[in-house]
């Protein structure tokens, strides 16, 4: 059951990523839906999970300043990126690969979050395998968009989106060789929740109304937010 759920994650992140190639002539409207979302992630299911999880350990302001550390490690990380290089062309593949990088990541942990949680119980592992299945599908077109936005080619648009679908599966089979402290998953969710606010707003969400019309990209960003919210409350359900 585990490796099925494992399969349709792949195949969720995969579809979401096609869709945004599809529509990349629309790419400030694709941003548009890809900050909101990435936001929507922080706020909606990241911050709620690492709260929960992480003040059974510690205290909510030992949580919230690590969201805040997070933050402040990804602005640091983008600046020095953007520092090593002489180059706008190479500037933008760096912190297009930086990007995509971080929500791989993030797809590896929802993987190794669904393996953990099989461990404790099915019921348990279900509840987490929709969570994380309700926002694959914007997880492909967020990782597409990031590059697709740092100018890169569809060629390594396909190959981090190839990357980002591979990482839940990846994390789900490593869950068969290790087992990690809830603690410690509340810790790095924490991390996450600052990651990801970064990159929605202070870099799509800017992009995405730049030269183009703010009453449209706006509404897609007001979209990616509440399919967010929705798919988090559905699979609270």
């Amino acid at each position: 059951m585990v490796i099925l759920i494992g399969i349709a994650t792949f195949f969720s992140t995969l579809l979401g990523g096609l869709f945004a190639l599809r529509l990349k002539d629309r790419l400030h409207l694709v941003l548009g839906f890809s900050a909101g979302a990435i936001i929507g992630v922080a706020f909606f299911d990241l911050m709620p999970e690492a709260l929960e999880i992480g003040t059974k350990n510690h205290s909510p302001f030992f949580i919230t300043t690590l969201i805040a550390i997070g933050f402040l490690i990804y602005l640091v990380l983008d600046r020095s990126v953007l520092l090593h290089g002489h180059h706008e062309e190479k500037d933008h593949l760096r912190r297009g690969s930086l990007g995509a990088g971080s929500l791989s990541i993030h797809s590896f942990l929802d993987g190794a979050g669904i393996g953990l949680a099989f461990k404790v119980s099915t019921g348990l592992g279900v509840v987490v395998a929709v969570a994380v299945l309700t926002h694959d599908f914007s997880d492909g077109i967020n990782t597409v968009s990031f590059i697709l936005k740092n100018k890169g080619e569809r060629d390594r648009a396909l190959r981090w989106l190839l990357v980002d679908a591979s990482a839940p599966v990846v994390g789900i089979i490593s869950t068969l060789f290790f087992t990690m402290q809830e603690s410690t998953l509340g810790l790095l969710l924490a991390l996450f929740s600052g990651f990801f606010l970064y990159i929605g707003a202070s870099d799509l969400l800017p992009e995405s109304h730049h030269a183009h019309p703010v009453k449209w990209t706006t509404f897609m960003t007001l979209l990616g937010m509440g399919v967010l919210y929705a798919a988090t409350k559905l699979a609270m359900i």
